[in-house]
């Protein structure tokens, strides 16, 4: 299938399912190369479900998601993914988002360790090379795994709520960083926290059951909860202003 030019990943007509219920339908949605799109909406909304579609995680009940095939997706789960027992160490961490550029077994070789110690000192963990991750703090835990996704210099990073836990020190560089790397590729950013979106991205989705799409980010709380039944709450919280999402009522519920 010809896909058109500059774009990356195409959904078409989706419809998926969680636990048995329809959570997403009738979803469409075009990702160019260097987008950088954030995703809010409630929780029970589908933005996780839609992750799980365009990683390949979960098949959907109808429609297409259309892929280039040499597709590399970096991806930064939620934080509470993560088993932090798991005795692995930051270096470890990082380097198995290059496992797939290796045979099972082989080992990983000097240029990839090269690789993983220059992305470990883009993250500002280094020094803590050999740390295991359950020493970590949270929000370098979460540095850990955001350099295992942008370790292979993929073509799209997904970000599933990056900020819970980063902390305040590192959240102004975090978004450095992104827009860094947004240079070099496409970044989603899902997000509870709309200041910090708007702050950050190119265009703005919301997820609740179906997906609005708004091409730029100039975007009000007014014309959210117009739009989206998105009824917006500000938060002083560290130096940024921060925007969430209060409660959602909807007439369907």
């Amino acid at each position: 299938m010809t896909m058109e030019k500059h774009t990356i990943l195409k959904i078409r007509n989706l419809s998926a399912a969680y636990d048995g219920r329809t959570v997403l339908h009738d979803v469409n949605l075009t990702v160019y190369e260097r987008d950088f799109l954030g995703i809010i909406g409630p929780n029970g909304g589908g933005k996780t479900t839609l992750i799980k579609c365009m990683l390949g995680l979960l098949k959907p009940l109808q429609g297409e998601i259309v892929r280039s095939p040499a597709l590399k997706i970096g991806y930064l789960p939620q934080y509470n993914s993560l088993d932090s027992k798991f005795p692995i160490t930051v270096e470890e961490v990082v380097l198995s988002g290059l496992s797939s550029q290796k045979s099972l077994s082989s080992r990983f070789t000097a240029a990839h360790r090269a690789k993983a110690q220059a992305v470990i000192t883009r993250v500002g963990l280094e020094g803590m090379e050999h740390r295991p991750l359950g020493a970590l703090s949270g929000g370098q835990r979460q540095r850990a795994l955001l350099g295992r996704a942008i370790v292979s210099d993929p073509q799209l990073i997904i970000l599933d709520e990056p900020s819970t836990y980063i902390d305040r020190r590192f959240e102004a560089r975090l978004y450095e960083l992104l827009t860094e790397i947004n240079r070099e590729c496409a970044i989603i950013l899902v997000s509870h926290d709309i200041g910090t979106i708007l702050q950050q991205v190119k265009s703005v989705a919301c997820v609740n059951e179906t997906l609005d799409y708004h091409p730029d980010t100039g975007v009000t709380p007014e014309w959210l909860e117009r739009n989206f039944n998105c009824p917006i709450e500000l938060l002083g919280h560290g130096t940024l202003p921060h925007r969430i999402l209060g409660e959602h009522h909807h007439p369907h519920e």
